[in-house]
């Protein structure tokens, strides 16, 4: 699998972003899949982000936030407008993007859905998110990642 590209890949190259694909080797029985590409890549954990589906107020919404931390459904729903949230059905949030759990990135979704990035990623001058698939991550800048994904930035990890 490893060079086949992704919607996420194709998003970049598109759009002449520039970034570094970095692939590595998905153990299938690892269930923290950015925790396992931060070890794997040998970068801070702090710089790796996962990309997490949820529902506000009945609207899936997608939350970047660093593998170190939380979700924080409440600041999630707070920084889109909304009241109520939770995390979204994993059949729903896959449809949704297109991607598979674990594999999911917040660039090149099949159905556009609001995007919040923790306020944490501007730390940064580049950020690993996944790119589409379980053992591929991509580097990025994080205001491209913002601006790609026309995201809302705002403290949403606990």
């Amino acid at each position: 699998m490893a060079g086949k590209g992704t919607p996420a890949t194709a998003l970049l190259t598109k759009r002449k972003v520039p970034h570094t694909l970095h692939t590595y080797d998905h153990d299938p029985r690892e269930s923290s899949y950015g925790v396992e590409a931060a070890a794997a890549l040998g970068v801070a954990e702090e710089r790796v982000f996962k990309t997490l589906v949820a529902e506000v107020d009945g609207k899936l919404t997608v939350g970047v936030v660093p593998v170190t931390g939380q979700l924080n459904l409440k600041a999630l729903a707070a920084a889109v407008g909304g009241k109520k949230a939770k995390m979204a059905d994993t059949g729903a949030a896959q449809r949704a993007t297109g991607y598979v759990l674990g594999g999911i990135s917040p660039l090149g979704q099949r159905t556009r859905l609001p995007v919040v990035v923790d306020v944490s990623a501007r730390r940064f001058d580049t950020v690993f998110c996944s790119g589409g698939r379980r053992g591929l991550e991509i580097e990025l800048a994080p205001d491209d990642l913002v601006g790609l994904t026309a995201a809302t930035v705002a403290p949403i990890a606990g």
